[in-house]
């Protein structure tokens, strides 16, 4: 099988060189480097086992400073991104952030972390943190959307994919109040999230029915499908979490991005050391292709 493996670093931590690019294409038995970035991606084409390759990559020395992505080389640029929100297209776990004018950041994102390792219950795990907010005035959600960060190359990615033809959708087990900016801020063409229930100017400690979880991330990747007539070699899908292994194992290309270990274990690609713009290096799009 024909493939392409894209070697991706953080430059300002550990470049690309040429040297590691070599060894790397050396290691693999690759053509020479495609650079789709100065110091920070290139691709190696080979041909190969897609598992055997991938396993190969996983047990390389190089795997400790770069991430390397191997895939098929066909249908290589998406044409669907479904994608988590919290801790992957903004940097904090939102849920956690809003706790913190309860003054429970630190007992419920201790929750939060179980559930996101696939420790607990997603739904029991969502109802348990929300319920403890009961009372929490309205005003503390715009209070937290004002400290939310975008993760570096968010934008990038879905202008870049977007202005490509491709659909962007934002899927989170968080809250709509957030998804609609964000998607709005970034670009994103759907959101779908949960509801918190808010009366009289207060959270009831109440989260909208039916709760979306892992298995709803995983049926609106397979709605999308349908619904855009894509092959599923077609699409991408990324998230950090347990809740969103499901549709990372099911997409063309599943990332885990800066993920927690059982999600990079499974995952078919992880990226460990760059920013977002590392899903537009695996497409094979060069740095000057990127929309701002």
């Amino acid at each position: 099988m024909e493939l392409v493996i894209t070697l991706i670093a953080d430059p300002g931590k550990a470049p690309l060189t040429e040297t590691l690019a070599g060894q790397a294409a050396a290691e693999f038995k690759a053509g020479p480097p495609d650079w789709l970035a100065e110091n920070t991606a290139c691709d190696l084409a080979v041909e190969g086992d897609l598992d055997a390759v991938r396993k190969q990559a996983a047990q390389s020395e190089l795997a400790d400073r770069i991430d390397i992505i191997v895939q098929p080389a066909a249908n290589r640029r998406k044409k669907l991104l479904l994608a988590d929100m919290d801790s992957t297209i903004v940097t904090s776990e939102t849920l956690d952030e809003l706790a913190d004018h309860a003054g429970l950041k630190e007992k419920i994102a201790g929750i939060t972390a179980r559930a996101m390792r696939g420790e607990l219950d997603f739904q029991a795990a969502l109802r348990e943190r929300v319920g403890m907010l009961k009372g929490l005035p309205e005003q503390a959600l715009e209070d937290t959307w004002e400290k939310v960060q975008l993760t570096p190359g968010a934008r990038e990615l879905v202008r870049t994919m977007s202005a490509n033809g491709a659909r962007c959708v934002l899927v989170s087990g968080g809250f709509r109040y957030f998804t609609g900016r964000v998607a709005e801020m970034v670009g994103f063409d759907e959101d779908y999230a949960n509801t918190l229930i808010i009366e009289n100017g207060v959270l009831t400690g109440k989260v909208g029915e039916p709760i979306l979880d892992k298995d709803s991330k995983l049926s609106t990747l397979e709605r999308l499908l349908g619904d855009l007539a894509l092959d599923r070699s077609q699409t991408m899908t990324v998230g950090d979490g347990a809740n969103d292994l499901p549709m990372i194992l099911a997409a063309g290309l599943g990332v885990a991005f800066h993920a927690k270990p059982v999600v990079e274990a499974e995952a078919p690609a992880r990226v460990r050391f760059g920013d977002l713009t590392a899903l537009l290096y695996m497409q094979g799009y060069r740095r000057d292709a990127f929309r701002k």
